[in-house]
């Protein structure tokens, strides 16, 4: 991808994800069940997947690869559903702002520590007086959009 699309695609996928929990949480409130509702969503997701696999099949990992790959790195699509679960049943009771607002506080607070750690095969990327005031400075909005 060229790096001119970068920014923009990250952006344009955090305003489609701030659609994506009510989309679900009205796809819930249609199907009742909210397991249904979440095996409905991921199986649309397989679907596409496995169709733009079939369309670049390649490149493909050698036995090599899979043998050094990290025993965790299939769950992240389960720690995936965990946010998308929590969307789908709490959206109509908080609200898409609270939900996406404490669901992205939290997300870069424990994004802050992956780096500074170098957790989860990420290179180290220490935190600063910056970094932590913009954190804060999120806490601080985010507790904003929740109260009021």
């Amino acid at each position: 991808m060229n790096s001119l699309w970068i920014y923009p695609f990250i952006i344009a996928g955090g305003v489609l994800q701030a659609a994506g929990a009510p989309m679900n949480g009205v796809l819930k409130a249609s199907l009742v069940n909210p397991w249904l509702a979440s095996t409905v969503s991921f199986m649309l997701v397989t679907f596409l997947a496995v169709a733009l696999f079939c369309v670049r099949p390649h490149p493909l990992p050698t036995l090599n690869d899979l043998k050094e790959m990290r025993w965790w790195a299939p769950l992240g699509g389960i720690v995936g559903a965990v946010a998308m679960f929590a969307g789908l049943t709490l959206v109509q009771k908080v609200g898409v702002g609270t939900l996406n607002g404490l669901t992205i506080c939290a997300n870069l607070m424990a994004s802050i520590a992956i780096d500074h750690f170098a957790l989860v095969g990420v290179p180290e990327h220490p935190l600063s007086w910056l970094r932590a005031l913009g954190a804060v400075l999120m806490v601080g909005g985010v507790a904003l959009v929740v109260r009021f």
